[in-house]
């Protein structure tokens, strides 16, 4: 017997929710929760593996076993002081209408037919399907069930991941001499109306001049912006700039970079990784390992390693291209060669990153944006002291079925990190890799 008046709403889980966060039925306020007899099946494919995906699984499992133990669930089982109920909902047979739209029996349409029983059996309250595919909630809404997305971690500024470097047009030269002169200028100094955040860069243009400044929350002043390379890579404009500066900053302990293909996000950071490496005992660049097309490793030919290094090799062209700005012979070349050699400097798949402590380490992270939040936040809690992390991505290029613009990590991540003394984000706009490039970004 569920809970509640008829204000309370009864929300239906997708199995998608509780791989994308194992604590999900914990985040619908004093609601009623409904778990599918199918989704309890479908968990069980997942729990054995070692993506996060395979973790999600066993942990909300373990979560079910702690909130039932020994007894049965008669009618549901209460989540907690102003939380609702939940309850397992076995199979239910497919209504005409399911049946004539419907006509395979797998999982998704299960779901369905009990969503429809749940929205029949109680009409004074509101029956809602969670699912993080849209395809799903588009068949429940055909149907005339209310279906959702899965918004708790969702970002609710978009304008946060699009944010551009701001530039002062106009700008008074006195100011931009003294930050030649000093290094900095306080923000009271300035007169245009700013508020800024933590690392936030500006463009500061007179009539006879122009500067690069970032914000330093502990002063509470514009620092200057000098353009230095980084291990033999120049920056070719001032979001670049701007980049290797929180990149070589140690203060800077986290830095997103966001930006379209080409613009020179893993490249910068790798460069400045390499340039800082005396400072640290090993330099990681992971990225996550998104198949094409939905297929498993498995079809690919080979052993593991030749299955993984099509994924990887992304990652070693921008080694490469850090390393041919250099003969062969020089020192700056043969120190990468020492490095890779040592293991000092890896690229590796991100699942086998998982699990590790890293301390003292400089850890770049590409492909950020297929990375649920609980991947990031796993990622994240794995740093030790000394460690500086970098996650790069295009929001505008998500593999992940599941993921989109508001919901993946690197949105979530930048979002909830803004306002941070140890964080900075830089989002590059102006594609450098070649003209084509940066004309099919923009047209195709």
């Amino acid at each position: 017997m569920l809970s509640k008046t008829s204000k309370s709403k009864i929300f239906i889980l997708d199995t998608n929710v509780i791989l994308h966060d194992h604590t999900c039925i914990y985040q619908f306020q004093d609601n009623d929760i409904i778990l599918p007899i199918t989704v309890l099946e479908e968990l069980d494919k997942f729990k054995r593996g070692n993506d996060l995906i395979n973790y999600q699984a066993r942990e909300f499992v373990r979560v079910l076993d702690e909130i039932v133990g020994d007894e049965l669930f008669n009618g549901g089982k209460s989540l907690g002081k102003g939380k609702g109920k939940l309850r397992i909902e076995t199979g239910k047979p497919f209504s005409e209408s399911l049946k004539t739209s419907f006509r395979e029996d797998i999982p998704d349409h299960r779901i369905l037919a009990i969503a429809e029983y749940m929205t029949q059996s109680y009409p004074k309250r509101k029956t809602i399907l969670v699912s993080k595919d849209i395809n799903l909630r588009m068949k429940a809404k055909s149907l005339g069930i209310s279906a959702e997305d899965y918004k708790t971690d969702q970002v609710t500024d978009e304008n946060v991941l699009s944010k551009t470097i701001t530039t002062f047009d106009n700008f008074d030269d006195t100011l931009i001499s003294t930050m030649y002169e000093n290094g900095s200028v306080g923000v009271e100094e300035i007169k245009q109306e700013v508020r800024p955040e933590p690392n936030e860069c500006f463009i500061f243009k007179g009539n006879n001049s122009s500067v690069l400044g970032r914000f330093d929350a502990a002063s509470k002043r514009m620092q200057r912006v000098e353009k230095k390379s980084a291990y033999g890579i120049k920056p070719r404009n001032a979001e670049q700039t701007f980049s290797l500066n929180v990149l070589m900053d140690p203060t800077i302990q986290l830095v997103a970079l966001t930006g379209k293909a080409g613009t020179g996000k893993t490249l910068l950071a790798l460069a400045a990784a390499i340039e800082m490496h005396k400072s640290f005992d090993q330099i990681l660049l992971a990225r996550p390992i998104v198949a094409l097309s939905n297929r498993d490793l498995g079809f690919l030919p080979g052993d593991a390693s030749e299955k993984i290094n099509p994924y990887m090799q992304p990652l070693f062209d921008n080694l490469s291209v850090i390393k041919h700005v250099f003969n062969p012979r020089s020192k700056e070349y043969l120190q990468i060669e020492e490095l890779q050699k040592e293991e000092k400097l890896v690229i590796t798949p991100l699942a086998y990153i998982r699990g590790r402590s890293l301390s003292n380490s400089f850890f770049i992270i590409d492909e950020a944006q297929n990375l649920t939040p609980h991947e990031i936040k796993t990622i994240i809690t794995r740093a030790g002291e000394g460690t500086k992390m970098v996650f790069t991505g295009d929001l505008q290029q998500i593999d992940s079925p599941y993921l989109d613009m508001k919901s993946n990590g690197l949105a979530y991540m930048t979002d909830r990190m803004r306002n941070q003394d140890l964080f900075a984000h830089i989002n590059l706009v102006k594609g450098e890799r070649s003209y084509l490039a940066e004309l099919a970004s923009n047209l195709l």
